[in-house]
C-alpha cells in the first residue's frame, strides 16, 4: 500500500481501509507480544551468561599459570609438541533450536575418553597433568556461556527488527490506515448530504408543479 496519493473516497475503499486497519492492528498485537517474549528470554540469558562467566575466570586463571610453568619447566618446544601430537578427547556439538522465530544454536560437550590422559608421561610433568585436566573440566562452561552470548546476539538482532516494524505499524501504517478511513467517511458523508440536498430540492420543484 503506497502514502501519500489521492484516496477513492468510496464505500469499497471505506471497507477496504478498515479491514486494513483490523489487520495492521492485530499484527502490532502479535508483533507486540513476540517482542515481550524476546525481551525475557534476553533478560533470562543476560542472567545465565553472567552466572557463567563468572565461574570461568577463576578456573581460567588457575589453567594459565599451569601451562605457563608448562612452559617454564619443559620449554616451549616440548609443550607444543605434547598439544600438537594429543588427540581430541572432548567433542562438541551443535544442535538448533527455535525461540519465537529466532534460530539459536546449542552446544553439547562429551568426552571421548575420561579415564586415561591422551599423552605419554615420559616428557611431561604435573602441570601439563593439570592444565589438561582443568581444561577438560572448564570447557563445558566455557561452551555454555559462548552458547548464551550468541543466543544474546541472536536474539537482540530479532528485537531490533520486530521493534523496526512495530514502529513503522505504530507510527506510520495504522495512523495512515486511520486517516484515509476518517477522510473516506467524512467525503462519504458529505457527498450524502449533498444528495440529500439535492433531492430535497428536485422533490419541492415536482410538488411546486403539481400545485400549479
Amino acid at each position: 500500500m503506497s502514502f501519500g496519493q489521492n484516496v477513492t473516497a468510496t464505500k469499497i475503499e471505506l471497507l477496504k481501509y478498515k479491514k486494513s486497519t483490523q489487520v495492521a492492528t492485530m499484527v502490532q498485537k502479535i508483533l507486540d507480544d513476540k517482542r515481550k517474549v524476546i525481551l525475557k528470554n534476553i533478560e533470562e540469558m543476560i542472567e545465565k551468561a553472567s552466572k557463567t562467566r563468572g565461574g570461568i575466570w577463576d578456573p581460567l586463571q588457575d589453567i594459565y599459570k599451569s601451562v605457563n610453568e608448562a612452559y617454564l619447566s619443559l620449554g616451549t618446544g616440548t609443550v607444543d609438541s605434547v598439544a600438537e601430537s594429543t588427540p581430541a578427547v572432548m567433542q562438541v556439538d551443535v544442535h538448533v533450536r527455535r525461540v519465537v522465530d529466532v534460530t539459536i544454536p546449542a552446544l553439547t560437550v562429551t568426552e571421548k575418553d575420561t579415564k586415561s590422559m591422551p599423552y605419554g608421561f615420559a616428557d611431561t610433568n604435573s602441570s601439563i597433568d593439570r592444565a589438561a585436566k582443568q581444561i577438560k573440566e572448564l570447557l563445558p562452561q566455557i561452551c555454555k556461556a559462548a552458547e548464551y552470548e550468541n543466543s544474546i546476539f541472536s536474539l537482540a538482532k530479532a528485537l531490533e527488527k520486530t521493534q523496526k516494524l512495530l514502529n513503522a505499524l505504530e507510527n506510520v501504517i495504522i495512523p495512515q490506515y486511520q486517516q484515509n478511513v476518517r477522510f473516506i467517511a467524512a467525503a462519504i458523508e458529505e457527498k450524502e448530504r449533498e444528495e440529500f440536498a439535492k433531492l430535497k430540492k428536485v422533490k419541492a420543484k415536482i410538488q411546486s408543479r403539481k400545485s400549479w
